[in-house]
């Protein structure tokens, strides 16, 4: 039980990477706390001992009565797993700025907000593990994905940095990059680009992206989430974890591609997988 006696949060648990994760990290031994805004959905979670409580990574009250009642009932956090995030598809052109607001809200400023909250506590006991989930798409780019790719590159950044200012306090920050995963995330990014490109000068080459993507994610050829939750599991367990960690269906074909490729290079190789 190597985390006996540590408290873990894991955001976006209620499907896929996050509910594995809190699974993974209860068979270490870990007090864990599995946070979704869809409670109903975490009854298994529950019935195997994790927390459940509900979570709007959006919203900033939500996110500090999570904290409050964790430090309450736990002390504080060691181990945070910010996964909770989506993927909002749509040409540039067409995409809201209110949607691309809340795509940054979501899978970036929320998580930041609770990493601040949970900072302190890690820093008085010398000990903390973050564990960010950005994706493969964090360092290539794919059609329609501007603004998910924009917070994922964000992400990367924000990881670098936050690593490099909480090292001397005994905290790790570590960025797992899933490559393609079974979960409800293609079916989300399908849908919003449907409905923000379906018609006008990017409908055809939206509707090809639309319809590869769904028998991509149908096709059962993508990873299942235990295999990110057992990376997961290997990097809060680690002493020295990694700085990253790439896993799942193409992530190493796709990174590798990317570094070698030049960029005009690398969009013949993306526009004709599209």
């Amino acid at each position: 039980m190597q985390l006996n006696g540590k408290t873990a949060l894991v955001t976006g648990a209620s499907s896929g990477i996050g509910k594995e994760t809190v699974i993974s990290l209860l068979q270490e031994g870990a007090t864990v706390y599995a946070a979704a805004r869809r409670v109903e959905q975490m009854a298994e979670l529950k019935a195997a001992g994790a927390h459940v409580i509900r979570l709007d990574i959006s919203d900033d009250n939500s996110i500090m009565s999570v904290v409050n009642q964790i430090a309450k009932e736990a002390g504080s956090v060691d181990i945070l797993v910010n996964n909770a995030g989506y993927g909002s598809y749509g040409a540039v052109e067409d995409v809201p700025l209110e949607e691309a607001r809340r795509q940054f809200e979501v899978n970036i400023f929320g998580l930041a907000r609770l990493t601040q909250l949970v900072l302190p506590g890690m820093r008085k006991n010398g000990y903390g593990k973050i564990i960010n989930i950005s994706s493969i798409g964090g360092k290539i780019y794919t059609p329609f994905g501007a603004w998910y790719h924009a917070t994922k590159h964000a992400l990367e950044g924000f990881s670098d940095a936050l690593r490099f200012e909480t090292a001397p306090f005994g905290i790790d920050v570590v960025v797992v990059e899933p490559g393609g995963i079974a979960t409800e995330w293609g079916q989300i990014a399908v849908d919003n680009l449907r409905k923000t490109s379906a018609k006008g000068a990017y409908a055809e080459l939206a509707g090809q992206t639309a319809d590869r993507t769904e028998k991509m994610y149908s096709s059962g050829k993508l990873s299942h989430p235990s295999l990110i939750a057992k990376v997961i599991r290997q990097a809060v367990t680690a002493r020295r974890p990694k700085t990253r960690y790439a896993a799942g269906s193409m992530a190493g074909f796709a990174l590798f591609m990317r570094r070698w490729l030049s960029d005009r290079m690398f969009d013949t190789l993306i526009r004709n997988m599209s």
